[in-house]
């Protein structure tokens, strides 16, 4: 409790500090997380909410993900594809027209072993990699993400990074390759993944949906045609689930994959293998081996990743 005046002042934050505004009143400011204000007078309490400006705000935010991993940070206005989002996940997304974007990159030393991702330990491995490890490190980012949210006077929904909300159209809440698209992180490739200049697919993501007018860093989803005359995605796809016809914001996502192809595949694989996942196409991707990666480049040539996983293409989940 910090008295000032005739008012007694509790703060619900951590390093905080309380200065006086000229005349009567309080100028509160917040160096960490913001949270709530109660003014005591002649015995009665009222509280209020600590706000920031946007740019602090964003600021703070981008703090907290950075310090908590996170490999990017980005902001999306989702009003652009407000009837999407609302067809996808429900009318009451519409109630949060911002998103905060966070990726997390993947271990390559994980991802780089996939081209013999018919060996038990490489898939199992992968398996607990990109749903155990780093998705579970995205949800708790996420969930830290909306507690400062809430805490500065905002509502915020954390997206769990995996999971479907759709069991028939087997989708979650939101597309977080969109939010993350729209962030400005990267474009939709081949693949239909995300691919970003630094990493290429080998990011996870997840959505903090929020009502906070923070400043945006993306935009409208981009035609961007960085893959070019690359094929390696769709060539090597092991059920070939992709058309290779390059991304249009305004197409189904059937033009460019049959997600039933892939999905049965998958269960396959949980049967046989005892972990639901492939990864070829974040595998053998191009942007995934950047330029810090360059004494790799003998190993992910587009000649040997086709000798290495020729014979998968069509091939059954024990690889005969």
């Amino acid at each position: 409790m910090i008295a000032y005046g005739q008012h007694n002042y509790y703060i619900q934050t951590q390093q905080t500090e309380v200065n006086p505004a000229p005349g009567s009143g309080t100028v509160v400011r917040s160096c960490r997380d913001l949270g709530m204000i109660f003014l005591e007078s002649e015995g009665n309490v009222t509280a209020a909410r600590i706000t920031a400006p946007d740019e602090t705000l964003v600021a703070q935010l981008r703090e907290k993900a950075i310090s908590l991993g996170a490999s990017y940070f980005g902001v999306a206005d989702l009003t652009p594809a407000k009837t999407f989002v609302t067809d996808q996940g429900g009318d009451f997304l519409s109630e949060y027209p911002v998103a905060i974007s966070l990726g997390v990159a993947l271990v390559d030393g994980v991802v780089d072993q996939l081209y013999q991702h018919h060996n038990n330990i490489v898939a199992r491995t992968y398996q607990h990699h990109i749903y155990s490890a780093v998705g579970g490190h995205l949800d708790r980012m996420a969930e830290g993400l909306a507690f400062t949210l809430e805490g500065s006077g905002y509502r915020a929904i954390p997206v769990p990074s995996s999971g479907y909300y759709d069991d028939v159209r087997r989708r979650g809440l939101i597309s977080h390759k969109l939010v993350a698209n729209f962030a400005g992180h990267g474009w939709i490739g081949k693949n239909c993944l995300l691919i970003t200049k630094a990493h290429g697919p080998r990011v996870r993501w997840v959505t903090i949906l929020t009502d906070a007018p923070l400043k945006y860093a993306g935009g409208a989803p981009a035609i961007v045609d960085r893959c070019k005359n690359c094929n390696l995605c769709v060539d090597l796809c092991p059920v070939q689930a992709f058309t290779g016809i390059k991304f249009n914001p305004e197409d189904p996502v059937e033009v460019r994959f049959d997600t039933r192809k892939c999905q049965q595949y998958l269960r396959r694989r949980e049967k046989t293998h005892g972990a639901s996942v492939c990864g070829i196409c974040v595998h053998v991707c191009p942007h995934g081996w950047s330029m810090k990666r360059k004494k790799n480049a003998r190993q992910t040539t587009a000649k040997l990743l086709h000798e290495r996983l020729d014979g998968m293409v069509n091939a059954t989940p024990d690889g005969t």
